[in-house]
């Protein structure tokens, strides 16, 4: 049985949007995190020095040494809340490619994690992100490839060409 789901996708790619649908549309609870609440959480320091995590004018997000120790420890407490019954759906952009990949599966381990990539054409991400005004110009499409490579997936999905409810079909028929 599935205990973990991990979208993976660009920002403004629709990955809160489907988090949200799945949340709604599976039987039992399942809670839902996501990258922007690490964020959110932080203090605004971390957004202003090179050891936290860095948004450049460009849309360009580099994570530095802080913020990766702490984006570690809040994978390890997601991964023992999971170990301890809940179900969780995660909300993520792997920034450091397959290595953000391998550090949830090391903090999951022994756990059954369904790993969802969530495409979304840059240009049609770039015009959610303008519409959004709540994220930095250039982002979406700086991530919108980037983030899949080298990735394998138990599932993808683009929302770019599916509605949200096609896309949580095809989710819930792996789940």
């Amino acid at each position: 049985m599935t205990n973990i789901i991990i979208l993976n996708g660009g920002s403004s790619s629709g990955k809160t949007t489907l988090a949200k649908c799945l949340q709604n549309s599976l039987t039992g609870p399942w809670l839902r995190f996501s990258i922007d609440d690490l964020i959110e959480s932080m203090p605004e320091s971390m957004l202003k020095k090179d050891s936290g995590i860095k948004l450049d004018e460009d849309g360009t997000v580099t994570p530095g040494t802080e913020f990766q120790e702490l984006e570690s420890a809040w994978m390890q407490g997601i991964g023992e809340m999971a170990r301890r019954g809940a179900r969780i759906i995660i909300d993520d952009v792997f920034l450091s490619g397959v290595k953000g990949r391998e550090n949830w599966e090391t903090a999951l381990e022994g756990l059954q994690v369904l790993w969802v990539g969530v495409f979304c054409d840059p240009a049609v991400a770039d015009a959610r992100e303008k519409a959004r005004g709540d994220r930095i110009e250039g982002m979406a499409v700086s991530q919108a490839t980037f983030v899949h490579n080298g990735m394998n997936y138990d599932v993808t999905v683009d929302t770019s060409m599916s509605s949200a409810e096609e896309c949580i079909r095809l989710i819930k028929q792996k789940v």
